[in-house]
């Protein structure tokens, strides 16, 4: 009877010991929009578990922009922000310690497209009304630069507010141009955009679209665990990469934009390529590009003091 109860008690031990290794633990991104078919990988959660299986209970709140996004992890809604450099570079040059941990997408993804034929170059966008997504948005940060290397500023142009839906003022000929993504070109041309003329904000200053990043504070209490979450995102962006077909299907039931799995092909097509630098490499941080688009940003005005961005880097390494 006595070697019963110690063997009871040594399975117990065992089971307890084995849950401990599958100790789960929270995470929330603080979004910078509402999830959308450019971000399946991140909707394939539960049909893949690749945050589950790193131990990782995801949480994701929608946002109004990059900046918004970054409001609602400063203020602790959130641990980590995916949000746009230019939303980065401002919070920095305003004081806020921050810690860039993976690049989402390396490749700059942000345009400004008119329906116009007059507008041939971003000069000639002085005295028009252009549409952004928001003033928290990338699109904006992204319009601001495309401008200044114009030549231009925020005051040679009327700027309207008109939300994720972008392109829809453009076409009923509410503004003179937008200030968009190339996955939102897709479903706009689809819906009526003929013969637009496309600026490439990469084409002026070729700069990373977003980032996960996260309070200095935060990253030295969880590294551990902000390690695994950059290797699970991996996994995930990996998994839309090989398996475009079924991330379009995935779309279809879980993003908010994805009723058609053609434009979702043609969206995960241009997100996949925008995760993968120029040499093929996904999530690379790249010090040299960060510190060209910061110093970018100062010599133009839109942040008010240089920043050495190696010191708010910290790439997770395989």
């Amino acid at each position: 009877m006595r070697k019963i109860k110690i063997g009871l008690v040594l399975i117990f031990i065992a089971v307890l010991s084995a849950c401990s290794f599958q100790t789960t633990n929270s995470l929330t991104i603080a979004n910078w929009s509402q999830l959308i078919v450019e971000q399946t990988n991140l909707l394939a959660e539960e049909e893949h578990g690749f945050f589950k299986e790193a131990g990782i209970d995801l949480s994701i709140i929608p946002g109004n922009g990059g900046q918004d996004a970054l409001k609602n992890m400063l203020t602790g809604q959130a641990d980590i922000a995916f949000t746009d450099p230019g939303a980065v570079y401002s919070a920095l040059a305003n004081g806020e310690d921050l810690v860039i941990l993976y690049t989402v997408y390396p490749q700059n993804v942000f345009n400004v497209v008119t329906m116009d034929n007059h507008i041939q170059s971003p000069k000639d966008l002085k005295g028009k009304t252009i549409g952004i997504y928001s003033r928290s948005s990338g699109t904006y940060q992204n319009l601001l630069v495309l401008l200044h290397q114009a030549g231009l500023s925020e005051s040679d142009v009327e700027l309207l507010d008109v939300g994720i839906a972008n392109f829809s003022p453009l076409i009923q000929g509410q503004v003179d141009a937008t200030a968009a993504t190339d996955t939102a070109l897709v479903p706009a041309i689809r819906a009526g955009l003929s013969a637009p003329n496309i600026f490439e904000v990469r084409d002026s200053l070729n700069i990373p679209s977003d980032f996960f990043v996260v309070k200095r504070s935060t990253y030295e209490e969880k590294e551990a665990l902000l390690r695994d979450f950059i290797l699970a995102y991996k996994k995930s962006a990996q998994w839309m990469i090989g398996n475009p077909d079924r991330a379009a299907e995935l779309a279809v039931e879980l993003a908010i934009d994805g009723r058609d799995p053609e434009i979702n092909r043609e969206i995960i097509n241009l997100r996949n390529t925008a995760s993968l630098d120029e040499n093929g490499q996904i999530g690379k941080v790249d010090i040299d590009v960060i510190q060209e688009g910061a110093d970018t940003y100062f010599e133009l005005g839109l942040i008010p003091k240089k920043l050495e961005m190696s010191q708010y880097i910290e790439a997770f390494e395989e």
